[in-house]
C-alpha cells in the first residue's frame, strides 16, 4: 500500500512541469532529428549541368628525397564536375589539379594508384576516368 502511494505522490505531484518537460524533450528532440536528416540528403548543384574537361595532366607527388624519375601511365585523365552556374562558368581547365601520391611506395611491378582530384569551392567532382594509373618505376630502383 505504501508503494501505491508513493508512486501516485511521485506521478501526479507537479503534473503541470512534468508535462511541459515531456513536450519540450519532443520538441527538441524533433528539431535534432529534422536537422540530422536534412544534412544526410544530397545537396543539388544550383541548376549546373555536367562540365567534362578532357587531356588533364596527372602530376606526381613524391618525398623531396626521392628524386627517382617516376612516370604514369596515362598521363592524362579526364575529369567531370559540376556545380553552380557562376562556378562553372569561371571554372578553368588550370583550377583543376590531378595528382596521384607516390611517397613512400617501394620498388613493385605493376603498381597502380588513385587519382585524386582537387577542385575550387563550390564545385564538385562527378567523375574521374580512369580512376587509378598505372605507375612505372625506372630502372635500378
Amino acid at each position: 500500500m505504501k508503494f501505491l502511494t508513493a508512486f501516485r505522490i511521485w506521478l501526479v505531484d507537479d503534473f503541470g512541469w512534468k508535462l511541459f518537460s515531456l513536450v519540450l524533450a519532443i520538441a527538441i528532440w524533433l528539431t535534432v532529428h529534422k536537422i540530422l536528416l536534412e544534412s544526410a540528403t544530397p545537396i543539388e548543384s544550383a541548376g549546373g549541368s555536367p562540365v567534362t574537361y578532357g587531356n588533364l595532366p596527372v602530376l606526381i607527388v613524391a618525398a623531396a628525397a626521392d628524386v627517382h624519375l617516376y612516370r604514369v601511365t596515362p598521363e592524362s585523365v579526364k575529369v567531370t564536375v559540376t556545380g553552380s552556374r557562376e562556378a562553372i562558368a569561371t571554372l578553368s581547365a588550370n583550377q583543376i589539379r590531378v595528382t596521384v601520391d607516390l611517397t613512400g611506395i617501394d620498388s613493385a611491378t605493376d603498381l597502380k594508384r588513385s587519382v585524386n582530384v582537387s577542385v575550387p569551392s563550390g564545385v564538385t567532382v562527378v567523375s574521374v576516368e580512369p580512376a587509378n594509373v598505372g605507375i612505372i618505376v625506372p630502372p635500378g630502383r
